[in-house]
């Protein structure tokens, strides 16, 4: 159906809820959220990683280092490749990788083998004052507030936190067979199971899952720095 008319992002938590959960996810099978039994789902991992040794520094990275990563791993045609640049911007790529980076991921789902990392978003796109619709929650709309709030290097970070806490946890760990991307739910955006655009994306929904080798040279540069 045309959904550039159709209004979202009810005022309450509940109202962004209810349809979010009903919603059909393409990285969870087709499962919605509702779907997900709670043996396969875990909520609010916490992690601290140290960065370069921590209190124990083994040298200084800089933030960066990761740009290259990105150009290396990442196909020109994917969304999120234009961060790169970003970082090698010295207004956010001087930062020094020091100490212990902590946080905590929204949620991990696991289908199968994968493990999705979860992080729900409630941002405002569109334009103020200006009743928000489906079309604001486009994919265009979604890689760009994805960019704009720098959520590549937030995702990728999420990534890293489990990549270290499956590797720690499972004795036959590979990353390409275990790592399942993320997903970024703009819950604002989330029309319920009955809605798709022409191209069939779904509104408010970001799915991204980089390179397990990204993920594991990104580890390793948070850990030791580049070779």
């Amino acid at each position: 159906r045309d959904l550039a008319g159709v209004e979202v992002g009810g005022a309450g938590t509940g109202e962004l809820l209810a349809p979010a959960l009903r919603t059909p996810l393409a990285m969870l099978g087709g499962n919605a959220l509702d779907d997900i039994d709670t043996r396969d789902r875990l909520a609010e991992l916490e992690f601290e990683l140290p960065l370069r040794g921590g209190d124990r520094p083994n040298g200084l990275s800089r933030l960066r280092e990761l740009a290259p990563l990105l150009r290396k791993h990442l196909p020109g045609d994917d969304p999120l490749a234009p961060y790169a640049d970003l970082l090698a911007d010295p207004v956010l790529g001087d930062a020094a990788l020091v100490g212990y980076l902590t946080g905590s991921i929204d949620s991990v789902v696991r289908v199968g083998e994968r493990h999705v990392v979860i992080d729900y978003k409630t941002n405002r796109l569109g334009t103020p004052d200006v009743p928000l619709t489906a079309w604001d929650y486009r994919p265009a709309a979604l890689a760009d507030a994805m960019l704009q709030a720098h959520y590549p290097l937030q995702a990728l970070l999420y990534e890293v936190a489990l990549h270290r806490f499956l590797r720690w946890r499972m004795a036959d760990y590979d990353p390409s067979r275990h790592l399942g991307g993320a997903l970024y739910l703009f819950l604002r955006g989330m029309c319920g199971p009955d809605a798709r655009f022409g191209d069939g994306a779904v509104p408010g929904v970001f799915a991204w899952r980089p390179p397990a080798a990204l993920v594991v040279a990104t580890s390793d540069l948070l850990a030791s720095g580049v070779a």
